[in-house]
């Protein structure tokens, strides 16, 4: 019995070792991500004392941003990109939090271009059985819980995650209460109303803390399924990472939060889809949210 223990002790004073080894950086650090090159812009520019590091083709930048230490990295568009590099991001270095900013599609319909939202919950709206139509309707095997309404065939559902809580199914992924609270206080930002070649918003952006995020692998353009989320979710935003990484944030028990701003409408604006022309300035409004969130909020060590 002894020598035994006493392997297992080797055993994990080794994996030890080779976990340090596998770090890049042994200070504990706030992960800012953002999933779109013009998202990070802002903020890359704002990091000093930069180091630049890659991974598997990832550029990993450590520094300083609004007074925090932080690392910064594109997890890249989309669910399984922004899940895979926030995972290899975690693995090589000493992660305290989780801050995402970048731009999203308006849900809610009091929302409008270039506000910011700082949802309280996020979760995976494209998780979901597609069902075979039978007599007119659609209907998904009796098996598989639905616990949703559908859109057509779609039948969203829970997801399964792994964690040191066991296996378990849920939708929902939170927001930490704490960064959730901090951004609360955060009080009235000066928002951008103009993009770079003069297209202006009619109105003031504005902060909106709380409510529901959903995330996908689709960009959605639809008056229809934007009203759908809307009712379904009582969401008031969606994009195509922040669930994902919400989920990977989860299974590690990292305090995540996101702040995205809105770019479009998702189907819901006048005319065609506004993201090429506000994209820059939803991208910017992000970044100054979340930069004064981080000279506001103490992270946990």
């Amino acid at each position: 019995m002894r020598a035994l223990m006493v392997a297992a002790c080797v055993v994990l004073a080794l994996l030890g070792t080779a976990r340090a080894a596998d770090r890049l950086d042994p200070e504990p650090r706030v992960a800012v991500i953002s999933a779109y090159e013009p998202e990070w812009v802002a903020l890359k520019a704002a990091v000093s004392d930069a180091r630049s590091h890659h991974v598997n083709g990832v550029e990993i930048i450590t520094g300083t941003l609004a007074g925090r230490k932080v690392v910064l990295f594109l997890s890249g568009i989309s669910m399984v990109n922004a899940a895979m590099t926030s995972q290899l991001v975690l693995d090589r270095f000493d992660v305290t939090a989780i801050v995402v900013s970048g731009i999203a599609g308006g849900v809610d319909p009091a929302l409008r271009v270039g506000d910011v939202v700082v949802a309280g919950r996020w979760g995976q709206y494209l998780e979901a059985v597609f069902a075979r139509e039978a007599d007119g309707r659609f209907q998904p095997p009796p098996w598989i819980k639905t616990p949703y309404p559908n859109h057509g065939m779609i039948f969203p559902m829970d997801v399964g995650v792994r964690s040191a809580r066991g296996a378990e199914k849920r939708f929902w992924f939170e927001a930490d209460a704490g960064m959730l609270a901090a951004a609360g206080k955060i009080g009235a930002v000066d928002l951008k109303r103009c993009a770079a070649d003069d297209a202006c918003l009619r109105h003031a952006p504005r902060l909106v803390v709380g409510g529901n995020g959903v995330s996908g692998q689709a960009f959605v353009d639809n008056a229809a399924f934007r009203q759908y989320v809307s009712a379904t979710f009582q969401a008031q935003v969606l994009d195509m990472e922040s669930a994902a990484i919400a989920m990977v944030a989860y299974a590690n028990g990292v305090p995540f939060i996101a702040f995205r701003s809105l770019s479009d409408l998702a189907g819901g604006g006048e005319g065609a889809n506004e993201l090429r022309t506000f994209f820059r300035l939803a991208s910017d409004n992000a970044a100054a949210v979340v930069q004064r969130f981080l000279a506001l909020w103490t992270p946990p060590r």
